[in-house]
């Protein structure tokens, strides 16, 4: 088995009528330019790449748009006409010109759990997933969507064994968000773990690199990914992103959201008071992130604790939230790890009318978008 080999996860397989669309299609062409969608909590984000199977894919272009107010949740689509619309202005705002999309899932009705099974075909594995792991579910088999990721291979006392991550996500969910892609005109050709496609573009690919976990810490929720040499080994998702710190601040201080997204930004965790108020804010902002920071530090020190022979050697960030003043101080002192910024871009080139200086400036809000495009290549 290739320890290396990240290929892009494709969320299983749907009914008859939606396999050409979710991941059992293949690019065959990657001469063509694919573009990753990054349905979000109050944006909707895309990047078109070209040469995705080669070295340095190359960026072509990208774009934003506001989420229609109540169209998603969590980056789920409630609304599919109006989330569709907003994707055709999307495409019009970008002038993307490819119609092959890869979509995302990484909020709540997706899961990952460690999984252990007897060595066998992967897609024996696969078929066998229904009948093992019901007892592992929140919701009943025949409402989710199941994978499996394998990660290596060893030997029980019943004989040889593949380790891996069994992903389960809600079909309904991931059929709205293709649903709404569809209804825009466009042809979705996979669906893709969030947090397995920032470990593509994010995790050292060097053997022997070791291991780091990889944070991304959206509006939403923050998904923490422990990686090994490039292979995912340990997945979650934690319910609390950058907006639940703008709502403490809100609530705390009684103004608007807008206000407290810019009184968050200003102040961080480390700002300077002046008034009362300022006082407020802060003391909201260091609670909320300090629930945050401790969810991150468990899911680091769990992992270390049940795969003692794998040292995490540091903390590498991504997504607007890590963005917050004073949050890699924050972290760096919880955990005593190393913490750094992840380049998602590192291995890009970029196409013409497209800046260095702008793509770095955009680097957090269209990082997963542009993982998900360049996850194409696995396929």
């Amino acid at each position: 088995m290739d320890r290396h080999l990240l290929r892009r996860h494709h969320l299983g397989r749907l009914p008859p009528s939606h396999r050409l669309g979710l991941g059992l299609g293949r690019n065959n062409d990657m001469a063509k330019s694919i573009v990753g969608i990054d349905i979000g909590a109050d944006a909707i984000r895309a990047v078109e790449v070209i040469d995705v199977d080669k070295p340095e894919p190359t960026i072509l272009r990208f774009a934003e748009v506001a989420v229609p107010d109540g169209a998603t949740k969590h980056g789920e689509v409630l609304e599919a006409n109006t989330v569709a619309g907003a994707i055709r202005g999307l495409w019009a705002l970008g002038k993307f010109r490819s119609k092959n999309v890869v979509l995302g899932m990484g909020n709540q009705r997706v899961l990952s759990r460690d999984l252990t099974v007897p060595k066998a075909p992967l897609s024996q594995i696969r078929e066998s997933l229904p009948f093992q792991v019901q007892d592992m579910l929140p919701v009943p088999v025949g409402d989710a969507i199941l994978d499996f990721y394998p990660t290596e291979e060893s030997e029980s006392e019943h004989g040889p064994v593949v380790h891996g991550l069994l992903i389960a996500a809600v079909k309904d969910a991931v059929l709205a968000n293709v649903r709404a892609v569809q209804l825009a005109g466009l042809n979705p050709v996979g669906v893709d773990l969030i947090p397995f496609a920032l470990t593509r573009v994010l995790a050292p690919r060097v053997t022997g690199s070791g291991t780091v976990a990889i944070v991304d810490c959206g509006a939403n929720t923050t998904s923490v990914v422990l990686a090994t040499d490039g292979v995912p080994k340990f997945v979650r998702i934690i319910p609390t992103g950058g907006t639940d710190i703008t709502k403490a601040i809100a609530a705390r201080l009684e103004i608007g959201t807008e206000e407290a997204e810019a009184v968050k930004r200003h102040f961080g965790l480390a700002g300077q008071p002046r008034t009362p108020d300022d006082l407020r804010a802060i003391a909201a902002t260091r609670e909320s992130v300090g629930e945050l920071t401790q969810s991150i530090r468990n899911t680091v020190n769990y992992f270390a604790n049940t795969h003692e022979d794998e040292h995490v050697r540091g903390l590498v960030l991504t997504g607007g939230g890590t963005a917050l003043p004073g949050f890699h101080e924050a972290l760096y002192d919880l955990t005593g790890l190393p913490v750094s910024d992840g380049h998602p871009f590192a291995a890009s080139r970029v196409g013409r009318g497209i800046s260095s200086e702008d793509l770095e400036q955009r680097r957090s809000a269209i990082s997963v978008a542009w993982s998900l495009a360049v996850g194409s290549r696995a396929a």
